[in-house]
């Protein structure tokens, strides 16, 4: 794929989403980092779904912390891996309460040293929470970049490297989120919907469907 049709595919999912965002609910940094980590293996409408009756109840590391696991495993039981997203969580908590002012921190190095955040994650924050360019491969991201073949890559870490470098950097702000909704609702996993997609013209997918 040549840089030109780069172009083009992303000029193309800014004109149909300008503004992308992400579909987990939150309001600041922290209830972010907290949603991203109960997302690991789960969907955005089930993290929501905790989160939204949890946050109105606890939404500081000070407050969250003060469940404790039980208590905090209550809110999230329906929410796969609960019992040890729930311990990461609360240790998570006491970490930005006693080393970091109660403050998300905004470097990957700080985040990664956090309880439950791993390098998705922690991309996942610096780019939505604090507007830094970096490449958050979930399996949706991983499967538009391999099909449409604007950054194969055998595994996650290839595939972020590659897009940090083949997209145009006027998009590389906000191309996580196009890539994603992308993948989650028209590049599906099982059969993609080529016939409703803006790009189908541009991408290199040979197994393409008429849906």
């Amino acid at each position: 794929m040549n840089k030109e049709k780069r172009f083009e595919i992303f000029s193309r999912l800014r004109a149909e989403n300008p503004e992308p965002k992400t579909e987990l609910n939150y309001s600041t940094p922290f209830e972010l980092l907290i949603a991203v980590i109960l997302s690991a293996q789960a969907t955005d409408v089930g993290v929501n779904k905790a989160t939204d009756k949890l946050y109105p109840v606890a939404n500081t590391p000070e407050a969250i912390a003060a469940l404790g696991v039980d208590g905090l495993k209550e809110y999230i039981k329906t929410i796969g891996l609960f019992n040890s997203k729930a311990e990461n969580v609360i240790k998570t908590c006491h970490m930005l309460v006693e080393k970091h002012n109660s403050q998300v921190p905004s470097t990957r190095e700080e985040l990664e040293a956090l309880p439950g955040v791993g390098r998705k994650t922690a991309n996942v924050v610096l780019n939505t929470a604090f507007r830094q360019i970096a490449m958050a491969v979930d399996t949706h991201i991983f499967r538009f970049a391999n099909r449409t073949k604007v950054a194969p890559g055998k595994n996650v870490l290839e595939v972020e490297q590659k897009l940090l470098r083949f997209v145009p950097k006027e998009f590389l702000l906000d191309a996580h989120h196009w890539m994603i909704l992308h993948g989650r609702y028209i590049c599906t996993a099982r059969k993609p919907r080529c016939g409703a997609c803006i790009i189908e013209d541009l991408c290199e997918f040979k197994d393409k469907t008429t849906d």
